[in-house]
């Protein structure tokens, strides 16, 4: 079928005004200076959203904000958000170490969102393997996980093993072995935080540290952040027993405050049996839970 000129005049006119559309879209597309600021600044929200939910889930911590609905800051978090028990705690932590690294930048600290010289971690998992540390190692190790990353922002691998390799330069090797009954010491490791003079099972021993086993976790510290009970080997077999029925009783959802209670005192009690007082109140709430 032949098109009348009238028609090629219409197509023509229709193609044009779809190429003059594409052009403008072409131009539309480059971003203003005020637009390429806003992006930058949106972007490091997004970068350091990890970092707010930290702060934030501090302060409703440490002032209790939970308290009018819940009875515990992890169920709190695990109705509220979905978080399991240790990650708000993870979050938390992970922001103290962000504050030490903002105080510790060469740039100052006049804002601590706008240090835009200096590379900060943008998620929890970058900063778990500082946390043990003190604020100055944690500065170092960061530096130079930095630096190996090529001056962007290192994984938690990066970090990991740059944390491995300076702690191999300066720490003694541990001399604990998997079983042994220990008191918890915190000496500069905020993940212990509450945990001083609470007795613990080591469960595995590292070159440089070591993972214990508490009523309501497990937890990675150094040689400092233990002192040896000088238990038998029967008494540790006690001790370890008795941790596994804690920890059962603790893994209950919705725990009573009372057995929340018990297990608080039986977890800083560290003597190698419970009394015949204990061992009978434990074993009531035992049944009660339906755990044999």
């Amino acid at each position: 079928m032949r098109r009348s000129v009238a028609n090629v005049e219409y197509y023509d006119e229709i193609s044009q005004e779809v190429t003059d559309n594409q052009s403008s879209q072409v131009i539309t597309n480059i971003l203003s200076f005020e637009e390429e600021r806003d992006r930058l600044h949106l972007e490091k929200k997004v970068e350091r959203a990890f970092y707010q939910a930290g702060k934030a889930l501090r302060e409703l911590h440490s002032r209790k904000l939970y308290r009018s609905t819940h009875k515990t800051f992890e169920e709190y978090c695990k109705d509220r958000f979905g978080f399991e028990r240790r990650h708000s705690y993870r979050l938390i932590e992970a922001a103290i170490v962000v504050d030490n690294l903002i105080e510790m930048c060469p740039n100052g600290t006049q804002n601590e969102l706008e240090v835009e010289t200096f590379v900060l971690p943008t998620n929890e998992r970058q900063v778990r393997s500082l946390v043990p540390l003190v604020a100055e190692e944690q500065f170092t190790c960061w530096k130079e996980a930095v630096n190996v990353a090529g001056g962007k922002v290192p994984s938690g691998r990066v970090v990991k093993d740059i944390v491995e390799r300076i702690r191999e330069r300066t720490l003694i090797p541990i001399t604990y072995n998997v079983g042994e009954v220990c008191t918890i010491i915190i000496k500069d490791n905020p993940e212990l935080k509450g945990k001083s003079d609470y007795w613990c099972i080591i469960n595995h021993v590292a070159q440089f540290s070591c993972e214990v086993r508490m009523w309501d976790g497990e937890y990675i510290v150094k040689p400092e952040n233990l002192k040896c009970l000088d238990f038998s080997d029967n008494e540790c077999l006690v001790m370890s027993d008795i941790c596994s029925r804690l920890r059962r009783l603790y893994s209950i959802k919705d725990l009573d405050e009372v057995a929340l209670s018990l297990l608080n005192t039986l977890g800083k009690r560290a003597k190698p049996y419970l009394t015949p007082v204990q061992e009978k109140i434990l074993t009531v709430i035992e049944q009660e839970y339906g755990i044999e």
